[in-house]
């Protein structure tokens, strides 16, 4: 029978922290769970997992190589012959149809279509940043229409 004298939290719902160093009688006194001497039993705990015990670090003996240009124009590309696959003949090729279909995976990083592959169909590309030159030849044999967003 269930009463304000027996009610108790659910088993592993009640956590209590461990006071470590108070004494013989605790279970965790004197070294306090820490053994015996060493870095790690000192105050400031264990160094990082990458610290090399005083000697210069990896991280600074290797020379830093390379350059990462800050205003590099970066496009998702897309290769025609996906777009034939993905599109049927008079559809929209936007910036939103091709996210839907997963072509792409972003809105915010302009598209830049590539000419691999051929285009069979009629399509509106609509709102694309760029084109290869040889995808914009494919793109106006096959009779397709570009417009500006």
């Amino acid at each position: 029978m269930i009463g304000l004298h027996n009610l108790r939290p659910k088993k592993g719902t009640k956590f209590y922290r461990r006071r470590v160093g108070r004494g013989p009688g605790s279970g965790w006194g004197k070294t306090a769970g820490k053994g015996h001497k060493g870095q790690k039993a000192r105050a400031g705990g264990p160094k990082e997992v990458w610290f090399e015990g005083g000697q210069t670090p990896i991280y600074r003996r290797l020379p830093k190589r390379g350059f990462k240009n800050p205003f590099a124009k970066v496009y998702q590309i897309v290769n025609l012959e996906r777009i034939e696959e993905k599109f049927s003949d008079g559809e929209i090729v936007s910036v939103q149809t091709l996210l839907e279909r997963r072509l792409i995976h972003y809105t915010n990083v302009p598209v830049k279509i590539l000419g691999k592959g051929t285009l069979t169909k009629k399509l509106t590309f609509r709102g694309i940043a760029k084109f290869s030159r040889k995808a914009l030849e494919i793109i106006q044999q096959s009779g397709s229409t570009i417009e500006e967003s």
